[in-house]
């Protein structure tokens, strides 16, 4: 998934921006209602919680994750992805670089 493209989508052009800019997303919706955020993080570490399960892809770059109840961070690179449980959370690493992903709810 490190270079995909979606068609027929609505962009919205207000950013998400977390922790002072360091996590960047834009949401696009599909027609039939579905929801995801193509997003930059920049280096530091991050936590997240999830209301809706979530799919993270990593698109480009790299970044270690560690989800809700594991002991150590695992390492995502560009065409990887990771699964969020509903109702979780998780902490996403960036050590240099930007790392570039698409998430996908639900």
């Amino acid at each position: 998934m490190s270079d995909v493209s979606f068609e027929g989508v609505t962009a919205k052009a207000v950013a998400n921006v977390y922790f002072d800019g360091k996590v960047v997303s834009h949401t696009i919706l599909f027609t039939g209602g579905e929801k995801k955020t193509l997003g930059l993080i920049y280096p530091g570490e991050f936590r997240f919680d999830t209301d809706a399960p979530e799919r993270m892809d990593i698109t480009a770059g790299t970044a270690r994750v560690k989800l809700a109840g594991e002991a150590e961070f695992k390492t995502y690179g560009a065409g990887t992805s990771f699964h969020i449980a509903a109702k979780s959370y998780f902490e996403i690493a960036v050590d240099s670089g930007i790392a570039q992903y698409v998430c996908s709810f639900g």
